[in-house]
């Protein structure tokens, strides 16, 4: 990929082509690390609803341990989007250019233990360990794609997207009778969510073969990938550094 691209990905500077590829490669990742994930240690930790969900369910079977570790994966999304968010605003101050990309970083060395040391947590307490890393990096994810996009996009978040496609299709076809909806604009809405849903889907699958053949290091390539992404931004606040520090 030529260097502009990259750095234009997740950099400080953004374009709408720029957020939609972004969300792109996201999504996959987003699908590969939830569904790796759910084979790695029986928990999905992309979406908070399903979570919330087997904690309700739990809770009335007296499952007392699984509320907990249900209760601690939402703590830990919640925590990851809310260090984004003060990162992303303490870097925009600073005018840095990896304000969107350190989190990204950060999501890469997250999947790098996972992929190094999951073997090793994935048996008795240590796998909640495992579990709230991941929810964890998928908060970072989330609030930066959300936060670039001003809550248009969101990447692990499969509901919301599905329910807007459905807005969409309902404003193209009442608009098609009353002419005042821009029909072009939902449907390049709808455009952008189905792909990011099949993103979505296509990481999945790659995430539940990976994991089958290659067990814990099928979190490495994910990393890599992220850290393609974010590696120039973070590049060039680091050589800023050490110019202003000579």
């Amino acid at each position: 990929m030529p260097l502009f691209y990259l750095r234009g990905l997740t950099g400080r500077h953004r374009s709408e082509r720029a957020n939609r590829h972004l969300a792109w490669y996201l999504a996959f990742v987003a699908g590969a690390a939830n569904a790796g994930g759910f084979f790695a240690v029986h928990h999905y930790t992309s979406h908070m609803s399903g979570v919330v969900a087997s904690m309700a369910d739990n809770t009335a079977l007296g499952s007392v341990r699984l509320v907990m570790i249900g209760a601690a994966s939402v703590l830990a999304f919640f925590s990851g989007s809310f260090l984004t968010t003060l990162f992303v605003r303490w870097a925009r101050e600073r005018a840095m250019h990896s304000e969107y990309a350190f989190p990204l970083f950060a999501e890469a060395l997250l999947l790098v233990i996972f992929g190094l040391h999951g073997a090793e947590m994935s048996s008795g307490r240590a796998v909640v360990a495992l579990i709230v890393l991941l929810c964890f990096s998928m908060g970072l994810q989330n609030a930066i794609i959300t936060k670039l996009s001003d809550a248009v996009i969101r990447t692990t978040h499969v509901t919301g997207m599905v329910t807007d496609i459905g807005i969409a299709v309902g404003r193209i076809v009442s608009g098609r009778r009353g002419g005042d909806i821009d029909i072009a604009r939902e449907l390049d809405t709808v455009r952008l969510l189905s792909a990011l849903i099949l993103l979505f889907f296509l990481g999945g699958v790659a995430g539940a073969i990976g994991f089958r053949h290659i067990g814990f290091r099928f979190a490495l390539p994910l990393a890599a990938i992220l850290m393609l992404l974010a590696g120039l931004p973070v590049a060039d606040d680091v050589l800023r550094r050490e110019r202003a520090a000579a």
